[in-house]
């Protein structure tokens, strides 16, 4: 593991591999957490997806909010992790899924140049190919946004919520100390045709929410209600939000029990598992080990047992029967951060449901 809030806590390979077997759980009735192979770049904002029986972790974001434009491919069979080429054009909270064996990124954030950092909102939007480890650029999306979520249902990739400029503000990206908003925009993409349409918005604007498909319907889970940097207020939210491609309709469905933004999610065998998250109240700030099962049939969640070590920021994928979580950072964002504190961790952990009904 990598930073405790120590500073430069370094451990060897052979003390994490102790740890690798101190942290397998024995199984219960709901299933155990195993360690696996450490991550390479240890950062927070790291986004996930499988494609081909892989696990694919993208983005990630340094100090100084400069994106780090990671692509990594972990072999499950191999325990292995296997560096890519760099994205084209590094951006950190960009909207990511899978389709087809293809991964789909969609806007985010950037540096906008200039004295003052910020988070310049992008429109840009891409498909990876993981076989020949390239980039083809797409139809530009929309609407300019970042921390949106991505979901593939039904050979359609939709980009939903987010967060951007007021309409009136000037400058070229948003900071915590300037006033911004978070959307509800939706906007579905067609692969066949390279093309863009807006559907009917998302109930609840917010940003920092996780999406997952299944039976059908889109699924948009928790996140932030307000501006996008965990230090505004009103905060996290639990509100689950269900769309039908079908009716172009919206649905509220049971909340999230524990409310959350920055959080990680995974569809194994028809059901959607949420890990970590951050929260930060004017009395404290932190990152969550809750993680949580919605089953979609019965429209109810379920406690399963915790993530073993608490982070936000992380990546996640269902692949080969477990659901990975990787990386992130272990305290929630420090608005500035002290010079020279890390909290990023290389933890690699994953989940082996009990195949059984939660």
């Amino acid at each position: 593991m990598r930073g405790t809030l120590d500073i430069g806590l370094r451990r060897s390979a052979e003390t994490r591999s102790r740890k690798r077997c101190a942290l397998t759980q024995a199984p219960d009735d709901r299933g155990r957490w195993i360690t696996l192979r450490p991550f390479p770049e240890p950062l927070e904002e790291l986004f996930g997806a499988e494609a081909n029986g892989k696990l694919y972790v993208l983005q990630g974001l340094k100090p100084g909010w400069i994106p780090a434009g990671l692509v990594y491919d972990y072999d499950p069979a191999e325990d292995t992790w296997v560096e890519r080429g760099q994205m084209p054009a590094p951006c950190h909270h960009a909207a990511m899924t899978a389709q087809d064996g293809a991964i789909y990124v969609f806007g985010g954030f950037e540096l906008p140049g200039g004295d003052e950092p910020a988070w310049k909102p992008i429109d840009r939007s891409w498909r990876y190919d993981p076989v020949s480890d390239d980039w083809k650029a797409l139809a530009p999306l929309p609407t300019a946004r970042g921390a949106a979520c991505a979901v593939t249902v039904n050979g359609k990739v939709y980009v939903i919520g987010g967060a951007s400029q007021l309409p009136d503000d000037p400058s070229t990206g948003i900071h915590p100390k300037r006033p911004h908003r978070s959307l509800g925009t939706v906007e579905e993409y067609d692969p066949a045709t390279d093309a863009w349409r807006e559907v009917t918005p998302l109930p609840t604007a917010r940003n920092h929410a996780v999406a997952a498909s299944a039976q059908g319907r889109i699924l948009v889970i928790g996140g932030r209600l307000a501006g996008a940097f965990i230090t505004a207020m009103p905060g996290n939210t639990g509100i689950v939000e269900a769309y039908d491609p079908a009716t172009d309709s919206w649905s509220e469905r049971s909340p999230m029990p524990t409310a959350r933004s920055g959080m990680a999610a995974a569809v194994h065998q028809g059901k959607v598992y949420v890990a970590g998250g951050e929260v930060q109240t004017k009395e404290y700030l932190a990152s969550f080990r809750a993680f949580e099962c919605y089953d979609v049939a019965s429209d109810s969640w379920h406690p399963l047992p915790p993530l073993p070590v608490p982070r936000h920021g992380l990546a996640a994928a269902a692949v080969g029967g477990r659901i990975h979580y990787v990386s992130g950072d272990l305290q929630s964002a420090i608005v500035p951060r002290p010079d020279g504190v890390v909290v990023h961790t290389d933890l690699h952990h994953a989940f082996e449901p009990t195949q059984v009904e939660v």
